[in-house]
């Protein structure tokens, strides 16, 4: 991304049905993430649920799955279809495997990962359930850089929800996934202004 006018081109990584990968691939259809577009949808898994929602939405899914192999050789081969697309900007949609230090290194300041929870807090699995068991007054979502670290990386930006009386795990993260369709679109687009100016 050498200047402004090229047009940031993304590559999603998903693992499950791919909600955060539509509501992305929405907002870049509708121009509310400038100067962007999908270039292709990567599972790890060809049972995913997302792989045909994106298919109905005329994106390009290509199916990378692990087979056995390790996990460097897996991102290899995740890397090189990403290449193959010309991706500019890694984006990490309920993708649920960890990516290797060669995979971070390869793509560096240019993976982006959303994950539900105010991060430094909740990591990793389960975060609604951490949260609830915390006894926070509130929650939310992260949108951050992906480094080696779990859940780690700089933050980019954060939503907060409440976490209200009665709640269970699945209602808070109804009402937090509801914030992460957004956000993420807003964060992408302050990443895709900041690879510009460079």
């Amino acid at each position: 991304m050498a200047n402004s006018g090229k047009i940031c081109r993304l590559g999603i990584l998903i693992s499950g049905r791919g909600s955060n990968m539509l509501a992305l691939a929405d907002a870049v259809r509708e121009g509310r993430v400038p100067s962007a577009e999908v270039a292709v949808i990567i599972s790890d898994r060809a049972d995913a649920v997302g792989l045909e929602r994106a298919k109905e939405r005329g994106l390009q899914t290509v199916v990378v799955e692990r087979r056995g192999r390790s996990r460097e050789e897996h991102d290899r081969e995740i890397a090189a279809t990403l290449r193959e697309h010309q991706v500019d900007l890694v984006c990490l949609a309920g993708y649920m495997r960890l990516l290797s230090p060669e995979f971070v290194n390869a793509f560096r300041g240019r993976i982006l990962n959303i994950h539900p929870s105010l991060l430094p807090d909740f990591p990793g699995l389960h975060p609604h359930q951490q949260a609830l068991q915390a006894g926070v007054e509130e929650s939310g979502c992260t949108v951050h850089l992906v480094d080696e670290t779990l859940d780690g990386g700089p933050i980019i930006a954060q939503r907060r929800v409440p976490v209200l009386v009665g709640d269970t795990e699945e209602t808070l993260a109804a009402r937090i996934l509801e914030q992460e369709h957004k956000l993420y679109a807003e964060a992408v687009g302050m990443v895709i202004n900041q690879l510009g100016s460079r």
